[in-house]
């Protein structure tokens, strides 16, 4: 481990010295890779720099040992060993977790799904609480929302929606997490006994990928147009600007009407057929990411969960991690940093022990 840190303080250093040359940026491209490369190795190189520091001065006090103190003076020097000890271990500890590969879609921008599961209309609302709670945590840190699909009742429940999440680095590391089916256990306003009803809707969060990524073929593209709809009295445009893409090797789907113009609409629906279908060569080639999937998202049905949301008991829990909080309301207004920060700390002990993600 001491090797690879040192290694990573001398390319720190390098690219250091590289980002301070006067034509850093005459080449636009490069610097922009050093300066995340930098950025990266910066977190690494701090926690080393303190690791390094903690180390000495803990020989420092072993010298001391072995000069005659006094009985006050040793018992101040044992003590600062021992907090000095302490502080080592947790240092290795974070060392370890920084230096594990980092999933290369953690920096990416995401497309987000969510859709109604079993419940019928109870299921659209929660569908639309999920909704404003996704919307008011990228709001908290800074993301861009983008209604790429939506589908509504007219009760304002969500059907269907694809959003579009977007920020200056680590949306993907943020919400991978969200994938599977959500549970919510509550009283409907039209449930006149007073009796807890239970639903589901199901969340998808993909990596948005670069135009490099996925190549296209228009052979293997079914593009058709159709009119744009909204639920109740929302604007319904009156031509044909709605886009439904097919990719027919594959058979998936996608489709966008939120946009004013067809090629608006085809060019964010073009986005969000890259997204799927990098999903879905990425699971073929990478067996174990299709069974995460599967055992993530899941059917719909409600005996399928990652989550539960309780109204009565104020409680939201995740059951991958067995981990409750009871504080719903501030959940669901996006303060979700509790839960998704457990839950990368999860993901980073399994790696360490070598076992499965969580």
């Amino acid at each position: 481990m001491i090797e690879k840190l040192k290694k990573c303080k001398e390319r720190y250093e390098v690219l250091a010295a590289e980002l301070s040359r006067p034509d850093a940026m005459d080449d636009f491209s490069a610097w922009q890779k050093r300066v995340k490369e930098h950025a990266e190795l910066e977190e690494i190189v701090q926690a080393y720099d303190a690791y390094s520091a903690d180390l000495q001065e803990r020989d420092s006090c072993r010298e001391l040992l072995n000069d005659r103190l006094d009985p006050d003076m040793k018992e101040l020097v044992l003590d600062e060993l021992a907090e000095l000890e302490a502080r080592i271990v947790s240092h290795e500890e974070t060392l370890k977790a920084l230096l594990l590969p980092k999933d290369e879609n953690d920096d990416k921008n995401v497309i987000l799904e969510i859709r109604a599961g079993t419940g019928g209309e109870e299921a659209s609302l929660f569908g639309a609480d999920l909704l404003r709670m996704y919307l008011r945590y990228a709001e908290r840190h800074g993301f861009k929302a983008e209604t790429l699909s939506e589908n509504m009742t007219e009760l304002g429940g969500v059907k269907e929606i694809v959003l579009s999440l977007s920020g200056r680095h680590g949306v993907y590391a943020r919400l991978k997490f969200e994938s599977g089916v959500h549970r919510v256990q509550r009283v409907p306003e039209t449930e006149s006994q007073g009796r807890i009803h239970t639903s589901a809707a199901t969340v998808a969060v993909l990596p948005e990928v670069d135009d490099i990524q996925i190549e296209l073929k228009d052979s293997d593209l079914r593009i058709d147009t159709y009119r744009s709809s909204g639920a109740g009295g929302q604007h319904v445009n009156k031509t044909s600007s709605a886009i439904r893409i097919t990719h027919l090797p594959t058979g998936i789907v996608v489709a966008c009407q939120n946009e004013r113009s067809q090629l608006q609409n085809k060019e964010q629906a073009m986005r969000m057929l890259k997204s799927k279908l990098y999903e879905h060569f990425a699971s073929q080639q990478h067996a174990e990411l299709a069974d995460r999937k599967k055992s993530l998202v899941g059917s719909g049905d409600r005996s399928e969960r990652i989550r539960t949301y309780n109204f009565p008991q104020s409680r939201v829990t995740d059951h991958r991690i067995g981990m409750t909080l009871y504080r719903l309301e501030s959940f669901l207004d996006g303060d979700m940093d509790e839960l998704i920060d457990a839950l990368i700390v999860a993901e980073r002990t399994a790696q360490l022990s070598g076992g499965d993600e969580a």
